[in-house]
């Protein structure tokens, strides 16, 4: 398993955020067939444990993404002290 996560790490350093907009596009569709195929008498359970799931990771994603939209984070031309322009 740590092999996994150490080329998932080399492989996210190296992407751009569009190639993670196109990762999440496939994960949706993925979800959305996963969800066709979950039998009817059983999609209100999936429904909540997606939701559940959902909420478990989007909170701490939003918290940590929520600095760098309010401006309270520095971005990488900010350390060296030189202004934008």
């Amino acid at each position: 398993m740590h092999r996994l996560t150490d080329a998932a790490d080399r492989y996210l350093k190296d992407c751009t955020w569009r190639d993670i907009s196109v990762l999440k596009f496939c994960l949706i569709a993925l979800g959305a067939l996963l969800g066709i195929a979950v039998p009817a008498r059983k999609k209100k359970a999936a429904a909540w444990v997606s939701s559940l799931v959902f909420v478990a990771a989007y909170v701490p994603l939003m918290a940590e993404f929520l600095p760098y939209l309010l401006g309270k984070r520095a971005g990488a031309g900010d350390i060296s002290g030189e202004k934008q322009l």
